[in-house]
């Protein structure tokens, strides 16, 4: 489902990596900590943390009640080693992205501190491992949706959609969402409808959250080459669609009130309308052409997809249902 206005088209190009990124400048030598902390930085650990975040409410949701620690413990772990995965092998295939923007120049191909060979047979091993974790204490569902997650993000996302199209992180961001279906697979060994609303939830929370960091690192994405929606819109345009997907979002998190209850429905308004309201507060802004920090709508956005999570695990354990429907 796309929302966007037709733009005009983006001639995008491909960044030449600076010398220090193909791995001919050599590597200085480096304590173990420091190394471990360099491959630890491959993964992107503050991004997997969202992530987790989304697994285990909708493992409570698919149990209605808490389920087996075991069963929580191995989904996280093999979760993370997937996530882990497909962020370390985005850094192998965006080194030449990251080496020319301010926000990324910090990451370990850039400075060096992992060889580019080394991070891609770490980003091969964590997936390989993952599947292997996940089909060994799940099951094979949630062990082939973890793969495809990895497969989507680097083979269609990274290598694709992000240097070609301004719809780039819509669609690349469904490898975002497929936590919560892998958690409720592991759980169920299935798929049912709650699984799919709950991926829709983050898929449309995706392009209000990401757009918005997008806008204040509008030059940086510019000058790499990367046709995010604020490099090749205007920004009442971008506003704009931060409006309309922030309106769908919430939308969708109601469609999870028959299969929850009261808890989860109070707090999913309450939640929803402090999105739509900083939304509109940017957007108005925007119109007003005064000054405005994008930057609170992406804090908001973290804490609110945390915050709808959280009382869907509380509404889950306590099993209050509005409706009693059965999914």
């Amino acid at each position: 489902m796309v929302f966007a206005e037709v733009l005009p088209s983006w001639k995008g190009h491909r960044v030449s990596a600076p010398a220090d990124v193909t791995g001919t400048a050599e590597t200085p030598v480096r304590r173990p900590t420091d190394v471990l902390r360099a491959y630890v930085a491959l993964t992107k650990p503050r991004v997997i943390e969202l992530l987790l975040v989304t697994t285990i409410p909708a493992m409570c949701l698919a149990a209605r009640g808490f389920p087996s620690l075991w069963l929580v413990l191995a989904t996280l772990v093999g979760g993370t080693m997937a996530a882990a995965s497909a962020n370390a092998l985005n850094c192998v295939f965006d080194a030449d992205i990251d080496a020319v923007m301010k926000r990324t120049r910090s990451r370990p191909l850039v400075r060096h501190t992992v060889p580019p060979r080394s991070a891609l047979i770490f980003g091969l091993v964590l997936g390989v491992a993952s599947f292997g974790m996940l089909w060994a204490t799940t099951n094979l569902l949630a062990a082939v949706l973890a793969v495809a997650a990895i497969l989507f993000y680097v083979l269609v996302y990274t290598m694709v959609l992000k240097r070609r199209t301004s719809q780039n992180i819509v669609w690349g961001g469904a490898a975002g969402c497929m936590p919560v279906v892998i958690g409720w697979a592991a759980v169920t060994d299935s798929l049912a409808w709650p699984a799919l609303v709950m991926f829709g939830v983050i898929f449309f929370w995706t392009p209000p959250h990401f757009w918005a960091l997008a806008i204040k690192f509008r030059d940086d994405y510019k000058a790499a080459g990367v046709p995010m929606l604020p490099v090749v819109a205007t920004a009442q345009q971008v506003s704009r669609q931060i409006i309309i997907y922030s309106w769908v979002m919430v939308a969708c998190t109601l469609l999870l009130v028959p299969a929850t209850g009261w808890v989860y429905a109070t707090f999913a308004i309450l939640f929803g309308g402090w999105f739509l309201i900083t939304a509109h507060r940017l957007h108005r802004a925007v119109l007003r052409g005064v000054e405005n920090n994008p930057m609170v709508l992406f804090h908001v956005s973290n804490t609110y997809l945390m915050l709808v999570f959280i009382a869907l695990a509380v509404d889950s354990v306590l099993h209050l249902p509005v409706f009693g429907w059965p999914f």
